[in-house]
């Protein structure tokens, strides 16, 4: 078992598609680097959802990678989201088993989290204590491989009612990510 620094205990799901996917991501040339169309998806998904904080997420065996980013601020900077939480600012990456969206892949599914303190599995997680995130909602982008290429998710630091309204759009736009990014349209790589 895996236990952070405080003595929670981390039970981050085995991801066995991890080495598919970076192969994946490497052939679509996308998951290394941020994507200004992918910051602008996540300003819009920020938008529709009405939450502070949005991101097009692609995750390896080891990390996370926010190649999409929308934050209140507007700032994209630093390498930890924790190191740079405590700053004031949220970074592109993330350690895997930090967050939520580790489980929205190995799930393959969407996650809706209105208030993450109420569910033991997701409340020891360090970004509620860390950066202070109260709220997740999550889809994954699955290709036409049928593989997990990351996610993309919403965050609040305030419990949030996302409702049936959100799980489906956050699915909607999911699918509508995935299909911009086949279609490589607008510029996108």
């Amino acid at each position: 078992m895996t236990y952070d620094r405080i003595g929670h205990l981390l039970l981050t799901p085995v991801d066995r598609e991890a080495p598919a996917r970076v192969r994946r991501l490497l052939q679509l040339g996308i998951g290394d680097r941020a994507v200004p169309a992918f910051d602008t998806f996540a300003d819009r998904l920020a938008e529709v959802t009405g939450a502070p904080y949005s991101m097009v997420n692609f995750i390896d065996e080891n990390r996370q990678f926010f190649a999409g980013l929308h934050t209140p601020t507007g700032t994209h900077t630093g390498t930890d989201l924790g190191a740079v939480a405590a700053a004031g600012k949220i970074g592109r990456f993330l350690a895997r088993d930090h967050g939520y969206c580790p489980y929205v892949v190995a799930r393959r599914k969407a996650l809706v989290l209105e208030d993450v303190c109420d569910y033991p599995r997701f409340a020891g997680n360090p970004v509620v204590d860390e950066i202070g995130i109260r709220s997740y909602m999550g889809a994954p982008l699955i290709d036409r491989t049928g593989l997990v290429l990351g996610t993309i998710c919403v965050v609040d630091t305030e419990p949030r009612r996302w409702g049936r309204a959100g799980l489906e759009t956050i699915k909607a736009m999911a699918a509508e990510l995935v299909e911009q990014i086949h279609r490589g349209e607008d510029g996108l790589f």
